[in-house]
């Protein structure tokens, strides 16, 4: 902190001006009303933070534009008790990094984000959304789609701060999961709206998502939008560059093979788990098949060789070897394919060859070639959210801000579906129904006081097998 904004808190406080709290983002200063209060719900004190303006050296305090004062006849007395906890605490982790990288406008980037947990809200009922659920953390957020449509642009210009909340995600990570996905898109305005290649052939105007996650918590750390013209491999590159994954292991498919990818992450310093195509040279090394083992019930051969610089795997699964070869037979039938392809590829039926800089056991390598399948299942998350606004997308920079609020949604949606995994209950219970079921309890806010609605039994068993215990104890 700059020694000019030391000696203006100094003088403030001199002044009898209490609770001012000044924190340094970039190269600003910026000014908040911090102070706590005491949760009687939750029975412990809760911080809380009011933004309140840019300092400048030679300006001063530049306050921001003030809120609008809430009445009695604004405020919504029975509010969503339970669902609203549940999604407050799967963001406790990022509420502060939304302070630090979005000093300006986090409030509305935090209540956008959890609106949409639950899929397609547009930004015209965004604040009707957010009015039902229970304001525990008093924040005021502007939701007017006037106003949103501004705190996208201005949080789509703002990489830096996007970067900051992505680089401290990526670094609670050991191995991270890289992968593409796109969206249609008619908007004359938006330039990164191109023909390219979808897995769909549609020859249509597309943009692309670079989506990485961490295979250690099953988080996504990092999101970027990509002209839809742009190749797989070109956008890896600078998709690595943002951020330092140096000592990093990232997991790719097979469309990212190349001999460059593996020397762009050599320079990087990164480890890589690289499945080759098909038609792949590497094949060419005889590795035999002298290991196996099980995963989920199915009975995998594998081998490795040391080859220059990288170790080559080599698994063989019987599982999928039959499933390939009846595929082949069909192909053959239909006349899609001759005898003499069919020859060749039954060769390769059901194996997979891997390229790493890892020399480690055979089994570690396909667990870590596995985890991939948790990214393809985010994607479709990610892209039901995604489709809340393309009638408000207008520029590049909206659909960069829309591309992180959406991602801020998937976070919450990954952590609570981690929560339901780590109690086994995951195969069950969806996001969607766990927050379905606590949205049955209900917060009515009287003059005396709040008072919480019952719990139903059902809810305080779950409550107490996820660990959450949102709800007040049954008085004896």
């Amino acid at each position: 902190m700059d020694k000019w904004a030391k000696n203006w808190l100094e003088e403030q406080r001199e002044q009898g001006i209490k609770c001012l709290e000044l924190k340094l983002i970039g190269k600003n200063h910026y000014v908040y009303h911090s102070t706590t209060y005491w949760d009687k719900e939750l029975k412990k004190p809760r911080k809380t933070s009011k933004y309140i303006g840019k300092l400048d050296k030679d300006e001063g305090l530049i306050e921001s534009r003030k809120r609008k004062k809430l009445t009695s006849s604004d405020i919504r007395n029975v509010t969503e008790y339970g669902n609203s906890m549940v999604l407050h605490e799967s963001m406790k982790t990022l509420k502060p990094l939304l302070m630090d990288a979005f000093p300006d406008c986090w409030e509305e980037v935090y209540s956008l984000a959890m609106v949409r947990i639950n899929g397609y809200v547009p930004m015209k009922r965004a604040k009707e959304s957010w009015e039902k659920l229970y304001n525990v953390e008093h924040i005021d957020p502007q939701l007017n789609p006037k106003n949103l449509s501004k705190v996208l642009h201005r949080v789509g210009i703002n990489r830096i701060g996007q970067n900051a909340i992505f680089k401290k995600l990526v670094d609670q990570s050991n191995q991270l999961v890289y992968d593409l996905s796109s969206m249609f898109s008619r908007s004359m305005s938006i330039a990164q709206a191109e023909k390219g290649y979808n897995k769909n052939h549609l020859h249509v105007p597309q943009i692309n998502f670079a989506l990485l996650c961490s295979a250690d918590t099953g988080l996504p750390v990092m999101i970027r939008s990509i002209p839809g013209s742009v190749k797989d491999i070109a956008t890896l590159y600078n998709s690595i560059k943002e951020i330092d994954a140096k000592g990093k292991t990232l997991i790719l498919d097979r469309g990212f093979f190349s001999d460059g990818t593996m020397e762009f992450l050599k320079e990087m310093k990164m480890s890589y788990i690289l499945p080759t195509k098909r038609n792949s040279k590497y094949y060419k090394n005889r590795i035999h098949l002298n290991e196996h083992f099980t995963y989920h019930k199915r009975l995998i051969r594998c081998g490795k060789k040391k080859f220059d610089n990288y170790t080559l795997y080599l698994f063989d699964d019987q599982d999928l070897k039959l499933e390939e070869q009846k595929t082949l037979y069909k192909k053959l039938e239909e006349g899609k394919i001759d005898k003499k392809q069919l020859n060749e590829k039954m060769k390769r039926a059901g194996q997979i060859l891997i390229v790493s800089n890892l020399d480690v056991e055979g089994y570690e390598v396909f667990e870590l070639l596995k985890k991939r399948e948790s990214v393809e299942k985010m994607f479709d998350t990610y892209k039901t959210v995604l489709d809340a606004d393309k009638l408000y997308l207008q520029s590049d920079e909206s659909v960069f801000g829309h591309v992180f609020i959406s991602f801020i949604s998937l976070y919450i949606h990954c952590t609570i579906e981690n929560l339901l995994k780590k109690v086994g209950l995951s195969r069950k219970i969806t996001p969607f129904d766990l927050l379905h079921k606590y949205s049955r309890v209900y917060h009515i806010d009287l003059k005396e006081g709040g008072l919480i609605t019952e719990v139903p039994k059902k809810v305080r068993d779950l409550d107490e097998k996820l660990g959450l215990v949102i709800f007040p104890k049954k008085q004896s």
